[in-house]
Protein backbone atom coordinates (compact mmCIF):
# COMPACT_ATOMS: atom_id res chain seq x y z
CA UNK A 1 0.00 0.00 0.00
CA UNK A 2 1.25 3.19 -0.90
CA UNK A 3 2.03 5.83 1.23
CA UNK A 4 -1.05 8.68 1.30
CA UNK A 5 1.38 11.47 2.99
CA UNK A 6 3.46 12.03 0.25
CA UNK A 7 3.06 15.19 -1.78
CA UNK A 8 1.52 14.53 -4.78
CA UNK A 9 3.00 14.75 -7.86
CA UNK A 10 1.66 16.43 -11.09
CA UNK A 11 3.02 13.92 -13.30
CA UNK A 12 0.47 10.50 -13.31
CA UNK A 13 1.76 7.21 -12.57
CA UNK A 14 -0.79 5.86 -15.26
CA UNK A 15 -2.56 8.29 -17.67
CA UNK A 16 -5.91 6.36 -17.94
CA UNK A 17 -8.22 8.14 -20.82
CA UNK A 18 -11.55 6.44 -19.28
CA UNK A 19 -13.07 3.50 -17.89
CA UNK A 20 -12.74 0.57 -19.69
CA UNK A 21 -15.03 -2.11 -18.59
CA UNK A 22 -16.32 -3.02 -14.80
CA UNK A 23 -17.18 -6.47 -13.67
CA UNK A 24 -19.83 -7.78 -11.11
CA UNK A 25 -19.08 -10.13 -8.73
CA UNK A 26 -22.92 -12.17 -8.79
CA UNK A 27 -24.54 -14.95 -6.53
CA UNK A 28 -26.48 -16.48 -9.39
CA UNK A 29 -25.21 -15.60 -12.79
CA UNK A 30 -28.40 -16.61 -14.83
CA UNK A 31 -30.64 -14.41 -12.43
CA UNK A 32 -27.95 -11.38 -12.79
CA UNK A 33 -27.94 -11.84 -17.12
CA UNK A 34 -31.43 -12.05 -17.53
CA UNK A 35 -31.82 -8.74 -15.22
CA UNK A 36 -28.85 -6.86 -16.79
CA UNK A 37 -30.43 -8.19 -20.65
CA UNK A 38 -33.84 -6.85 -19.40
CA UNK A 39 -32.21 -3.79 -18.48
CA UNK A 40 -29.98 -2.52 -21.10
CA UNK A 41 -32.38 -4.23 -23.79
CA UNK A 42 -29.78 -6.33 -25.36
CA UNK A 43 -28.40 -9.93 -25.09
CA UNK A 44 -24.48 -10.06 -24.04
CA UNK A 45 -22.15 -9.49 -26.68
CA UNK A 46 -19.91 -12.33 -25.53
CA UNK A 47 -21.50 -15.55 -23.07
CA UNK A 48 -19.73 -18.03 -21.38
CA UNK A 49 -21.95 -18.69 -18.85
CA UNK A 50 -23.06 -22.24 -20.56
CA UNK A 51 -19.77 -23.65 -20.10
CA UNK A 52 -20.14 -23.27 -15.90
CA UNK A 53 -22.63 -26.82 -16.72
CA UNK A 54 -20.41 -28.72 -18.32
CA UNK A 55 -17.07 -27.62 -16.66
CA UNK A 56 -17.13 -25.92 -13.04
CA UNK A 57 -13.25 -24.60 -14.12
CA UNK A 58 -14.87 -22.38 -16.17
CA UNK A 59 -14.80 -19.97 -13.06
CA UNK A 60 -11.27 -19.88 -13.22
CA UNK A 61 -10.65 -19.30 -16.85
CA UNK A 62 -9.73 -15.79 -17.56
CA UNK A 63 -9.78 -17.05 -21.41
CA UNK A 64 -13.65 -18.66 -20.80
CA UNK A 65 -14.63 -15.18 -18.81
CA UNK A 66 -15.15 -17.10 -15.49
CA UNK A 67 -17.79 -18.60 -17.02
CA UNK A 68 -19.62 -14.76 -17.22
CA UNK A 69 -20.97 -13.05 -19.86
CA UNK A 70 -20.25 -9.04 -20.95
CA UNK A 71 -22.49 -6.38 -22.61
CA UNK A 72 -21.83 -3.76 -24.61
CA UNK A 73 -22.55 -0.28 -23.48
CA UNK A 74 -21.49 2.39 -25.91
CA UNK A 75 -17.65 1.94 -25.59
CA UNK A 76 -18.26 0.42 -22.22
CA UNK A 77 -18.54 -3.02 -20.87
CA UNK A 78 -20.22 -3.96 -18.12
CA UNK A 79 -19.39 -7.64 -17.38
CA UNK A 80 -20.81 -9.94 -14.50
CA UNK A 81 -18.76 -12.78 -12.79
CA UNK A 82 -20.21 -15.88 -10.94
CA UNK A 83 -19.03 -16.09 -7.59
CA UNK A 84 -18.81 -20.11 -6.72
CA UNK A 85 -20.33 -20.12 -2.67
CA UNK A 86 -21.71 -16.84 -2.56
CA UNK A 87 -25.31 -18.06 -2.52
CA UNK A 88 -26.95 -16.14 0.11
CA UNK A 89 -24.73 -12.77 0.60
CA UNK A 90 -25.57 -9.79 -1.04
CA UNK A 91 -23.61 -6.45 -1.61
CA UNK A 92 -22.95 -3.92 0.44
CA UNK A 93 -21.82 -0.49 0.21
CA UNK A 94 -20.58 -0.11 3.50
CA UNK A 95 -17.56 -1.86 2.83
CA UNK A 96 -14.57 -1.01 0.60
CA UNK A 97 -14.56 -1.49 -2.78
CA UNK A 98 -18.01 -0.10 -5.01
CA UNK A 99 -20.43 2.17 -3.89
CA UNK A 100 -22.64 1.78 -7.04
CA UNK A 101 -22.58 2.03 -10.75
CA UNK A 102 -24.02 4.67 -12.51
CA UNK A 103 -25.10 4.05 -16.29
CA UNK A 104 -25.68 6.89 -18.40
CA UNK A 105 -28.67 7.74 -20.52
CA UNK A 106 -29.73 10.51 -22.87
CA UNK A 107 -32.38 12.98 -21.04
CA UNK A 108 -34.62 13.43 -18.11
CA UNK A 109 -37.40 12.26 -20.36
CA UNK A 110 -35.41 8.74 -20.66
CA UNK A 111 -34.96 8.55 -16.84
CA UNK A 112 -39.07 9.20 -16.96
CA UNK A 113 -39.18 6.27 -19.41
CA UNK A 114 -36.98 4.05 -17.62
CA UNK A 115 -38.89 4.34 -14.09
CA UNK A 116 -42.35 3.61 -15.93
CA UNK A 117 -41.01 0.31 -18.03
CA UNK A 118 -39.16 -0.88 -14.71
CA UNK A 119 -42.75 -0.51 -12.71
CA UNK A 120 -44.29 -1.84 -15.40
CA UNK A 121 -42.09 -4.89 -14.92
CA UNK A 122 -42.51 -4.85 -11.15
CA UNK A 123 -38.94 -3.56 -10.34
CA UNK A 124 -38.51 -1.48 -7.28
CA UNK A 125 -36.63 1.29 -7.61
CA UNK A 126 -36.53 5.20 -6.72
CA UNK A 127 -37.60 8.46 -8.00
CA UNK A 128 -36.23 10.78 -10.34
CA UNK A 129 -34.22 13.05 -8.62
CA UNK A 130 -32.83 16.04 -10.11
CA UNK A 131 -28.83 17.60 -8.77
CA UNK A 132 -28.92 20.90 -10.38
CA UNK A 133 -25.54 21.27 -8.36
CA UNK A 134 -24.25 18.42 -10.51
CA UNK A 135 -26.75 19.47 -13.93
CA UNK A 136 -27.73 15.97 -13.67
CA UNK A 137 -30.84 13.61 -12.85
CA UNK A 138 -30.70 10.12 -11.35
CA UNK A 139 -32.94 6.84 -11.14
CA UNK A 140 -31.35 4.10 -8.26
CA UNK A 141 -32.82 0.36 -8.22
CA UNK A 142 -31.11 -2.47 -7.34
CA UNK A 143 -29.81 -4.96 -8.82
CA UNK A 144 -30.53 -8.79 -7.77
CA UNK A 145 -27.33 -8.80 -5.48
CA UNK A 146 -28.74 -5.42 -4.00
CA UNK A 147 -25.62 -3.40 -5.84
CA UNK A 148 -27.29 -0.14 -6.22
CA UNK A 149 -27.64 1.33 -9.86
CA UNK A 150 -28.53 4.55 -10.81
CA UNK A 151 -29.68 5.62 -14.32
CA UNK A 152 -27.96 9.40 -15.13
CA UNK A 153 -28.91 11.65 -17.24
CA UNK A 154 -28.12 15.45 -17.84
CA UNK A 155 -30.43 18.27 -16.90
CA UNK A 156 -31.51 20.69 -19.47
Amino acid sequence: MSDTTQTPSTEALAQPRGIHHVRLSVTDIERSKAFYTALVGAEPAVDKTGELASDAGAVDDPDRLFGGAVFELGDQILGLRPVPGAKGQTFSPERPGLDHISLAVGSRADLDAASARLAAAGIEHGEVIEIPAQEMAVLSLQDPDDINLELTAPLG
